[in-house]
């Protein structure tokens, strides 16, 4: 099987690294990948919204499928593209995109099909959302609209900071993302990422795992992108996942068919957890970052055939995905200045060593300048992963590949998984 893989940061070099794994697999491309990236397989200069030339590409390679990783390019509609070529697609049209692409469309769709979410309002100017948050108590959540490269939410204390937040997206710091925001109330409990494969009209649990989204440890700081990750996570019980399944995946998927929008791909459902409940925080288009590559690590399946049956309406033929016993994690190295402005052009030494047992670095952020030294290119640089019999010792193993790394110019957080811990 020809697969072309479309992205460059951690998540697609997770993917990468576990579809080259598979006996199917013919031949992979990456457009455009990453320095970690291109050691498992080609690479091509083509970038994620390029939607024409990576449909060229493509055509190129005779894909028999393409995966996509980043949100960017669902955006922009690039399988919908494919679909008029008849190239299967492992992601969602950019009408079915819209579960993440649109907070607005995604509240309002929660609540036409009775999905259990905070209440909410949108608003598209700064007078009626300051008006807005007298419905709601304090810390008040502001999202913006549309993609902010997860920097779009603001879980603000009091109703000073809520004005502020609201001031900034309308007045202009997400572009056209930032046009509306939306208001919601504060879920309490504990957070939880979930994963199912969807092919339009089944859905099939695709492993869960627990983010960790402050900059700084003891959950301080601003939101970003993920700082790290961890999975099994214990909140994620069989019981709640079931629930999930039967109160969000499975009416979501026929939700979306319903509306005309038949939903391919991976669907990431964003929950809060509350004695055992699951309420939707939100639905995102894609496999999480850096949830993916916990999953890729304790995935003992092949992928490849999951991917292609998502893809291809197969997904009912399927059996339910093995996974390991052993426990995994991620540790984010972000560059300096990150989500705000981060240093860009800092060496990184020693991330190509043999760090040991239980060990895999997944390149996010790096470039290779022309003397061939490896350098930071992104926020979120390197994901240090590791796997363990237990979230202690991949924790340990994690955290002494980490020490070996010479990069000063980075930062961590130290109290990955320290809720599996407690």
């Amino acid at each position: 099987m020809n697969v072309l893989l479309i992205g460059s940061g951690g998540r697609e070099h997770a993917l990468a690294w576990k579809i080259a794994q598979s006996p199917l697999l013919t031949r992979l491309v990456a457009a455009p990948g990453n320095p970690g990236i291109a050691g498992v397989c080609e690479r091509r200069p083509v970038g994620v919204t390029d939607v024409e030339a990576l449909v060229a590409l493509a055509r190129e390679i005779a894909a028999d499928l393409v995966v996509v990783g980043p949100e960017a390019a669902l955006e922009v509609g690039l399988a919908d593209r494919l679909a008029d070529l008849g190239i299967p697609c492992f992601g969602p049209t950019q009408a079915a995109a819209r579960l993440e692409t649109s907070k607005a469309f995604s509240k309002a769709f929660a609540e036409r099909h009775r999905l259990p979410t905070a209440p909410h309002v949108t608003c598209d100017t700064a007078e009626a959302a300051r008006a807005a948050l007298d419905g709601f108590r304090p810390p008040y959540v502001i999202k913006a609209d549309g993609l902010a490269a997860g920097k779009g939410v603001v879980i603000a204390a009091d109703r000073a900071e809520a004005q502020a937040a609201i001031d900034d997206m309308l007045g202009g710091r997400f572009g056209a993302a930032g046009a509306r925001v939306v208001i919601e109330g504060f879920l309490q409990g504990e957070e939880a990422s979930l994963f199912a494969l969807c092919d339009g009209e089944n859905a099939l649990l695709f492993g869960a795992a627990q983010d960790h989204k402050r900059a700084y440890d003891g959950d301080q700081g601003p939101n970003t992108g993920g700082m790290g990750t961890y999975s099994p996570a214990p909140v994620a019980t069989d019981a709640v996942l079931a629930l999930a399944e039967r109160t969000l995946i499975q009416p979501a998927v026929t939700g979306m068919t319903t509306e005309g929008a038949p939903y391919r791909g991976v669907l990431f459902a964003g929950l809060m957890i509350e004695d055992g409940v699951p309420s939707l925080v939100e639905f995102n288009a894609r496999f999480g970052d850096p949830e993916c590559q916990v999953l890729m690590l304790r995935l003992s399946s092949d992928l490849l055939p999951y991917l292609h049956a998502a893809a291809t309406g197969a997904l009912k033929s399927m059996p339910a995905p093995v996974w390991s016993d052993e426990a995994a994690i991620c540790v984010v190295l972000a560059a300096r200045g990150y989500p705000e402005a981060p240093e860009r052009g800092s060496v990184i030494r020693g991330a190509d060593q043999d760090f040991g047992e239980g060990v895999v670095i997944f390149h996010a952020g790096t470039d290779t300048r022309a003397d061939g030294a490896l350098v930071a290119s992104g926020g979120r640089v390197l994901n240090v992963c590791a796997r363990g019999e237990t979230v202690e010792i991949a924790r340990q193993r994690a955290y002494g590949a980490i020490a070996r790394i010479d990069w000063p110019e980075g930062f961590h957080r130290t109290d990955i998984a320290w809720r599996a811990l407690a």
